[in-house]
């Protein structure tokens, strides 16, 4: 019991400091793994050093930040759940230990017996918004943590920007304005909004998955998830280009078959976007088949 108490009183110390306390092997052995223990600890294990080059690691800090500057500020705030992280750099044997090959990665340990895998969150599916741990938190601890971020004002600030643009954009042009009326102008915008949605970018917005994937034992980057439940944001984007790379060739056939100019030319329009339709539409058909494994092509 002693010891136990004095455990506690040592993480709630540290906890006051800072929201999240930094473990190296020793204290993860100490105060995570070793028994007695009452209390639930998720650990972040990340590789937050600029040489490991891991942008998705600094990304999930930050919404790891978020969810448990949100519980320590809480009125609810207790001794029941602690919030920790193992950088590579400061805790490689942890990693061998558990034999762990991928960061960033959230695991929780409870107060009694060993983690489970539903103990592992599920990062490559759900994402890493802090919103979505504090769900998996909620059902692996029964400890409901509301998130509470600070103040973003860059979407205001954005969008006043924009109506500012347009409005004096308006007003110069108030004399002439004839180029609302522009078709080609508007299916530009209709064809921009199209491909934003569907490409994934709510999917994106409102599941906050890394940007890519890089494999810290071989340093490979995968810009494609292996799995048709999730995407990565690179993913979206790439999706987005050859979405409109299609959308380009059938256009130029369109234009080939209508138009009345020059025949030689007309043909060379034509094959351009052939080749356009053909390769690009490969590509796309060949990113499906490697995220719908099993497909009956």
């Amino acid at each position: 019991q002693n010891l136990l108490a004095e455990k506690v009183e040592q993480l709630m110390e540290w906890s006051s400091r800072r929201s999240v306390i930094r473990m190296n092997g020793d204290k993860f052995r100490r105060f995570v793994k070793a028994p007695p223990r009452n209390y639930s600890v998720v650990v972040m294990f990340t590789a937050l050093q600029p040489q490991r080059q891991c942008s998705v690691c600094r990304q999930a800090n930050e919404e790891y930040q978020v969810l448990a500057n949100s519980w320590r500020y809480s009125s609810v705030f207790s001794n029941k759940l602690f919030f920790t992280i193992v950088d590579y750099d400061e805790g490689a044997d942890v990693f061998q230990q558990l034999n762990m090959n991928s960061a960033p990665t959230f695991m929780h340990f409870p107060p009694k017996g060993k983690p489970k895998r539903a103990d592992t969150f599920d990062l490559q599916r759900i994402g890493f918004a802090a919103e979505q741990l504090a769900k998996w938190i909620a059902d692996r601890t029964d400890v409901h943590i509301r998130v509470f971020r600070p103040p973003n004002y860059s979407g205001t600030i954005a969008l006043a920007l924009l109506v500012s643009l347009v409005g004096g954009l308006l007003y110069l042009r108030r004399n002439n304005l004839e180029f609302i009326y522009n078709k080609t102008g508007w299916a530009m915008a209709a064809l921009c909004v199209v491909f934003a949605m569907t490409s994934g970018q709510m999917w994106n917005h409102i599941r906050g998955p890394p940007y890519a994937h890089k494999n810290p034992q071989n340093g490979q980057v995968s810009y494609i998830h292996g799995s048709s439940q999730a995407q990565f944001v690179a993913e979206s984007h790439i999706i987005l280009l050859l979405n409109a790379a299609i959308t380009m060739g059938m256009v130029l056939l369109n234009e080939a078959a209508t138009s009345k100019g020059d025949v030689g030319k007309r043909r060379i329009i034509c094959l351009v976007g052939l080749g356009l339709v053909v390769f690009f539409f490969s590509f796309l058909l060949s990113i499906f088949r490697s995220k719908y494994h099993g497909y009956p092509y």
